[in-house]
């Protein structure tokens, strides 16, 4: 059973996703949820269909105090390293928020400061605390629709099914068709990759 609050009223959760992929964006929810939010359906978004997914998020959106999505692209990703990436994301997000946040919960063990507001790291999190479940539900769904979109642009590497992440089916057409401006360029995109024309 998912925990609502933790510590605080107004308290924030963020959580990312995208961040084991090889091409598009890594993004990040965060999300103040009600004092008395409940939802049966809620958990770790990696534990919900799709369908399930689709349909938290517009209630979400309706119920929350305040909730804010932010994507980090490839070639701030290629710059800055996946980790720093997903920690920015998960920062712009909570700039995103109407909001200021009297906590943050974070899923994960790595964080930086944001502002001076506290904040604690929960590994699994987003099994434990509704406002992590919830931001990465917000995370999972854009991200997973920005890669539907693109998908459209480059069906040769199905992103729509497979999201950008390293699948048998993604690997086999880079080796075909080589790499797109989507690719994570910093990324070992093939296990027996030495160097890779861009």
């Amino acid at each position: 059973m998912l925990k609502n609050h933790y510590k605080f009223i107004n308290e924030a959760g963020t959580d990312e996703a995208g961040r084991g992929c090889l091409a598009g964006p890594v993004t990040a929810g965060a999300i103040i949820l009600p004092e008395d939010f409940q939802n049966g359906i809620l958990n770790d978004s990696k534990q919900l269909t799709e369908l399930k997914r689709e349909q938290l998020r517009p209630i979400l959106e309706s119920e929350a105090v305040s909730y804010s999505v932010c994507h980090v692209f490839e070639e701030e990703i290629d710059s800055i390293n996946i980790l720093n990436a997903s920690i920015l994301a998960m920062h712009r997000a909570l700039d995103g928020l109407q909001t200021t946040p009297s906590f943050i919960l974070v899923d994960g063990n790595r964080f930086k400061p944001y502002l001076e507001i506290g904040h604690e790291c929960i590994i699994k999190g987003d099994g434990k605390f509704m406002s992590i479940a919830a931001a990465s539900v917000l995370a999972k769904t854009y991200r997973d629709e920005f890669m539907a979109k693109i998908h459209e642009e480059y069906p040769m590497y199905n992103w729509k099914k497979n999201k950008g992440y390293p699948t048998k089916e993604h690997r086999d057409a880079i080796r075909e068709f080589g790499l797109t401006k989507y690719h994570r360029k910093s990324f070992r995109q093939l296990p027996e990759q030495l160097t890779l024309d861009f």
